[in-house]
């Protein structure tokens, strides 16, 4: 049995599917409730647009996907938060010194994806399944590591646009986040698979597949026991 973090409608529909897949929702890093305060800005209330963009901590490459989209939205009416898993954060606030840009190491995704319009990302599963639950369509731009599978999925379903790429331009960066804002089709279809996601509790799921696995395995046992015996 094969546990599958998604959910069928993230999923092409395909002849070939083993029949021991199981899809149990997104399948997420466990965050504790420690009582913090959320994190929030004061400009999130200023601006009626949200931009947030990031590359996750693996890619420190600052030129492929943030300074592209700081250089396109610079100065304007569309905030853009940006978190850089601290690769060049000092050095990014001091070339993009704009009330309308936000720069931090790190900001709990849980409290800024609420706020926003476009999730700008090279395509990390984890941050996708995040921006689908909170209703976020994307633009994705990345083509290593597996991103261009899950980019394609993004782009296939119209949960946004995929630029297939892993360097895209100011020009396209600016164009695509300019369309999936204009266009409902990417917030309405973020919006059905998130409701598809919320029928499939990851935890509970996991739990009850592996009592199954483990109770098949007990039954069988003896007869796998007496073999290696004898």
């Amino acid at each position: 049995m094969v546990f599958q973090s998604g959910t069928p409608g993230f999923e092409y529909q395909r002849s070939d599917m083993s029949s021991n897949i199981r899809f149990v929702g997104a399948l997420l890093p466990y965050a504790p409730n420690l009582n913090k305060t959320p994190w929030f800005n004061e400009r999130l209330n200023k601006f009626e647009k949200v931009v947030l963009v990031t590359q996750g901590t693996v890619e420190t490459n600052v030129e492929k996907i943030l300074v592209p989209t700081l250089q396109a939205f610079k100065g304007t009416d569309v905030l853009v938060v940006v978190t850089t898993g601290g690769s060049g954060t000092e050095e990014l606030k001091k070339r993009f010194q704009f009330d309308n840009i936000i720069i931090e190491d790190f900001i709990p995704f849980a409290d800024i994806m609420p706020y926003a319009d476009v999730y700008v990302t090279n395509g990390g599963y984890g941050g996708v399944l995040l921006a689908i639950e909170n209703e976020l369509p994307l633009v994705v731009a990345g083509v290593h590591e597996g991103k261009n599978e899950i980019n394609a999925r993004v782009g296939y379903f119209k949960l946004g646009i995929n630029l297939r790429t892993e360097t895209p331009t100011t020009e396209q960066i600016k164009q695509a986040v300019t369309n999936v804002i204009g266009d409902p089709v990417y917030k309405t279809n973020t919006i059905k698979l998130a409701e598809e996601f919320a029928n499939y509790n990851a935890n509970k799921l996991c739990a009850a597949y592996i009592e199954e696995i483990l109770t098949t395995q007990d039954r069988r046992w003896p007869a796998v026991k007496e073999q290696l015996i004898y």
